[in-house]
């Protein structure tokens, strides 16, 4: 997007839509994030575009739970035939070398996959949802996977891959343990996850809110299990039309329509 894509009204001479994406995405350093910080917060334009990022932000995060298609019998031959072709090629004498790994057997969501295919799925979704050329994808994620799986197993050194669930420190599914002194720092680690652990569904989480006499009509970023100093509960996060400001809440997870409690509710970030 360019000053020509700005919204009605806009004053292309003091912010674009560029440098509201690098200020939302954190791309700017400190100095800079401020000043321009500064010549945009009281102009209705471009706070309406950061709202539209946050939410971008969040559509993006719940694509983790689209269905996963899966990949067509005669492409998954090719690809095989072909993986093998370049495989006897590339290693002529190694005879002893397992078999190409099969590549047609993608497995949907919830069912045990290797820890390598994480980050292919995760783009294989995001190509079927925003309307990139799927099958092209699909099948360039495909190649990836079962190449990985089919050459010899070498030593290599690096940086992991961001995306690569050998490199986290802690999966989405387990809970968060936070100290009671230190809840919001649990924000960045739920935003994008969507399991309600106690709660259920949302209506058990909405329950939760209705007892403590809570209404929250902004959109629900994350939410997920925790523990705070050890008590069972769930973390919740939700905008505050504010940039880079959420409302971070704990809750108890007994809590529900008939049983109040609150451990923690601030605002964090900005």
């Amino acid at each position: 997007m360019t000053d020509s894509d700005l919204p009605a009204g806009g004053d292309s001479r003091s912010w674009t839509v560029d440098e509201l994406a690098d200020m939302h995405a954190g791309a700017l350093d400190d100095v800079a994030a401020a000043e321009l910080w500064s010549r945009v917060r009281d102009n209705p334009d471009a706070l309406a575009v950061l709202d539209e990022l946050d939410t971008t932000r969040a559509e993006l995060a719940g694509l983790r739970e689209a269905p996963v298609a899966p990949m067509p019998d005669d492409v998954a031959a090719r690809i095989n035939a072909a993986l093998a072709t370049e495989r006897e090629r590339a290693f002529p004498s190694t005879q002893q070398q397992p078999a190409v790994a099969p590549v047609a057997s993608w497995q949907p969501r919830g069912q045990a996959q290797p820890d390598g295919h994480v980050v292919d799925l995760a783009r294989r979704r995001r190509a079927k949802q925003l309307g990139w050329g799927a099958g092209l994808l699909t099948a360039a994620a495909a190649i990836v996977a079962a190449v990985a799986l089919s050459l010899p197993t070498q030593s290599t050194q690096g940086t992991p891959l961001a995306g690569d669930s050998s490199s986290q420190s802690r999966s989405a599914d387990e809970p968060l343990s936070l100290r009671g002194d230190d809840v919001a720092s649990g924000a960045g680690e739920t935003i994008g996850v969507k399991d309600f652990g106690a709660f259920g569904d949302r209506a058990g989480l909405d329950a939760c809110l209705a007892a403590n006499d809570l209404t929250i009509d902004d959109e629900l970023l994350g939410v997920r299990p925790a523990t705070v100093d050890g008590q069972d509960a769930v973390l919740a996060v939700f905008t505050t039309g504010e940039l880079a400001r959420y409302r971070m809440l704990a809750l108890p997870a007994g809590c529900d329509e008939n049983n109040q409690g609150i451990i923690y509710d601030e605002v964090v970030g900005g």
